[in-house]
């Protein structure tokens, strides 16, 4: 995808500071490499304040990009002390002034961090540069004037100086990030701690949150090529609505599935869809793992029930929900005749209209023509369950951009 620098307001912002200007020049870096150096304390010192007050700056808050908080990683009982982490995310949408969210959920002892950057830019809470998060708890950086680049990589970095473990992070990101410790730059296929990024942005509309399981969250999918369906319907969407990927692997709508951090798509809803800036839409995509993951749920109403439920609850908020069918799973490891049919009926009650005010067929959108319980073989990532790039193509393709910027009174509509 394009990497585009979105200097232009920033300059306008600053002419006739030069020493402001200055910082600009080496403070606005988008990572461009497999690879990447810590920056030095000395350079983090130097780097740029604020230029303008950012509370005066227009628009509307809008979330960029999200990872939902899967749980604490293993082998980090005393946390990261000492190291850096480099988090790279991929952006939806642009802005001028961003702010970053941490999250200590799965923590057991309080997470402090003592500098933080985004894109190298200085990062401050509540006006100091360190930060105490509680155990369980999170944290909303200040405005930091940077400039952010729609469908772009932006680095958001930070240490942590001293135990306090677990660290909270949501693991097959198909993105690098980076470790800094004193021994080098180690890549890694985690986020850790950050679970979102928000601009301030006049133009777009609103943002669009993607609650799913791993089809959601992308397992599959190239690493690094931005690939995930979420990914192809910001593209698509051009910067009227930033994206949210609320995707975790293994998630479920009724059970806990298993590496979730014993969350059901149902536990989280307020937090990871309810809670995302400038939110408008939610894109339901569970029920896959309800249907074929141990303890299948062989009841099809139940799902179906569950799923209504979480609608009613947006709806409670104000937001309009778009559900997807459950896709075709012939050939992996826990297909059988009976799951596929509990799998049918509850695509059957989607296609109906009684359970959100519009549905994508997913279903359709990847589905074999001549074996319709089996992925088409060109989007089938190899192992029948998930998809490849082409697949999740397929699926962003799928979605009516009219729709989803359908608002008003809830109805029934198939994409």
């Amino acid at each position: 995808m394009p990497r585009r620098q979105g200097y232009a307001l920033l300059i306008a912002l600053v002419a006739g500071t030069a020493a402001l200007a200055a910082a600009v020049a080496f403070g606005t870096t988008l990572l461009s490499g497999p690879r990447s150096t810590p920056l030095p304390p000395a350079e983090t010192q130097a780097a740029a304040r604020n230029p303008v007050d950012p509370a005066t700056s227009g628009g509307r808050w809008v979330a960029t990009w999200t990872a939902a908080p899967v749980g604490a990683e293993p082998g980090t009982e005393d946390g990261l002390p000492g190291r850096t982490i480099r988090n790279v995310v991929h952006t939806s949408v642009g802005g001028e002034v961003a702010r970053i969210t941490l999250s200590n959920l799965f923590g057991t002892g309080p997470l402090v961090i003592d500098q933080a950057t985004v894109n190298t830019r200085p990062v401050t809470f509540k006006g100091d540069d360190s930060v105490t998060v509680a155990p369980g708890g999170q944290v909303v950086s200040d405005p930091v004037v940077v400039p952010v680049a729609p469908d772009s990589d932006l680095q958001v970095s930070f240490r942590t100086p001293q135990a306090g473990g677990p660290v909270t992070y949501h693991p097959y990101t198909h993105q690098t990030s980076y470790l800094i410790d004193e021994r080098g730059t180690w890549s890694s296929t985690h986020w850790r701690y950050l679970t979102a990024v928000d601009v301030r942005s006049e133009s777009a509309r609103g943002a669009i949150v993607a609650f799913g399981d791993s089809l959601t969250a992308g397992s599959g999918s190239t690493t690094d090529a931005n690939a995930r369906w979420t990914d192809v319907l910001a593209d698509r969407l051009g910067g009227r609505y930033g994206i949210a990927n609320a995707g975790i692997a293994g998630n479920r709508i009724v059970g806990v599935g298993r590496g979730t951090g014993g969350q059901s798509g149902t536990d989280r809803l307020d937090r990871d869809v309810l809670g995302v800036a400038g939110v408008r839409t939610v894109v339901v995509a569970l029920g896959i793992n309800d249907v074929q993951q141990y303890p299948q749920e062989a009841d099809p109403q139940r799902i179906v029930d569950s799923l209504r439920a979480l609608t009613d609850r947006a709806h409670a908020r104000g937001l309009r929900v778009v559900g997807a069918t459950l896709t075709p799973f012939e050939g992996f490891a826990t297909w059988t005749p009976q799951r596929n049919a509990v799998r049918q009926a509850v695509n059957e009650q989607i296609r109906a209209g009684t359970v959100f005010d519009a549905y994508v067929d997913f279903d359709a959108a990847v589905r074999d023509p001549a074996a319709p319980n089996r992925i088409l073989f060109s989007y089938d990532s190899g192992d029948h369950l998930h998809l490849n790039d082409d697949g999740y193509r397929a699926l962003g393709d799928r979605l009516d951009l009219k729709v989803l910027d359908r608002a008003g009174t809830p109805r029934s509509d198939a994409l």
